[in-house]
């Protein structure tokens, strides 16, 4: 398990693949990679975003992930995870958050995946400040839903 926080922007494909080879003693033993990125969209509530700001809390929110990462584990036949998060300032379309989870079976590694991300989302520690598109500032109170529906 690897969990990073990290202010420079960072391809999370090329994580991926340079992660996967130090996995040397798995080799043979994954059959599924669930893989998610975030990126930063350039809207949150109705207004036009150009920039945000991510703190979180030093050494609590890498606890709070390795936790999330452990539950993740002792629910699901996993191989192995990584966790990347940015800080700092972030424009559209930086990727904000990469989970990599590897296991034997599909459904394993895509269940864990998403409850790894949702966890995430919901108890790290990370605080956000957006500057809309027309200069204001202001705080993220609550993430948005993971699911967006169509109307009927």
């Amino acid at each position: 398990m690897q969990i990073r926080l990290c202010e420079q922007p960072f391809n999370p494909w090329q994580e991926i693949q340079a992660y996967q080879a130090g996995l040397s003693s798995l080799a043979g033993k994954f059959g599924a990679t669930s893989v998610f990125v975030g990126s930063m969209r350039d809207f949150n509530q109705g207004d036009g975003v150009s920039s945000m700001y991510l703190e979180h809390y030093p050494g609590m929110t890498e606890k709070q992930l390795a936790q999330i990462v452990e539950q993740a584990q002792n629910q699901w036949q996993l191989l192995e995870c990584l966790v990347i998060h940015r800080l700092g300032e972030v424009k559209p379309e930086d990727v904000l958050v990469l989970v990599a989870v590897w296991s034997a079976h599909r459904g394993d590694a895509f269940d864990a995946s998403r409850f790894i991300m949702e966890n995430l989302k919901s108890r790290a520690p990370f605080w956000k400040k957006e500057t809309l598109a027309s200069g204001q500032a202001r705080w993220v109170d609550k993430n948005t839903e993971g699911y967006h529906k169509i109307a009927d």
